[in-house]
């Protein structure tokens, strides 16, 4: 079962839906402790003027050290409250988080590149995929993000994309 936190009530039609790890913020492994988050340089002016523009903000993420126990859902959920701390430090809202706690191999349909995750965002904030991007570090989120029918972007390319994608 996937892990919902923080989805808002407010409908959305488009927004750019967030790897966490090596795309919003520092890929450390299996991060659990949260005074290690750390946003990657450039990204919170990126989703400002994607917030700006009127798009959500989104994070769907595999977070596979739960079901390795690697990290508790604790520590997940303490994680998860720095990164939102930070964020909100910033001036960036997000509109939701949906994270995979499944392996490899589960046959889960929320794990990336299973789109899953994707999918459930879009029902739950009224996302229409095909003016949503994905965007993230890995083949898994580009995948996941072609079956789930929105445009994908690797993390490398974010930057230089934001404003082309908060014009569109």
């Amino acid at each position: 079962m996937l892990i919902e936190l923080g989805v808002t009530t407010s409908f959305l039609r488009r927004a750019v839906l967030m790897d966490r790890d090596g795309t919003l913020i520092e890929d450390l492994g299996y991060l659990n402790e949260p005074e290690r988050v750390r946003l990657l340089p450039g990204v919170a002016p990126a989703l400002r003027q994607l917030r700006a523009a009127g798009f959500g903000i989104v994070v769907v993420s595999n977070q596979s050290g739960l079901w390795r126990k690697r990290i508790t859902q604790k520590q997940h959920l303490a994680v998860h409250a720095a990164m939102i701390e930070i964020l909100r430090g910033e001036r960036i809202e997000l509109n939701g988080a949906f994270y995979c706690p499944h392996g490899p191999g589960q046959g889960c349909g929320c794990r990336k590149p299973e789109p899953g995750l994707l999918l459930r965002a879009a029902e739950r904030l009224s996302l229409s995929l095909p003016e949503c991007w994905m965007v993230g570090d890995k083949e898994s989120d580009l995948e996941a993000a072609r079956s789930a029918g929105c445009r994908p972007l690797r993390a490398d390319k974010f930057l230089g994309a934001a404003s082309a994608i908060a014009a569109s």
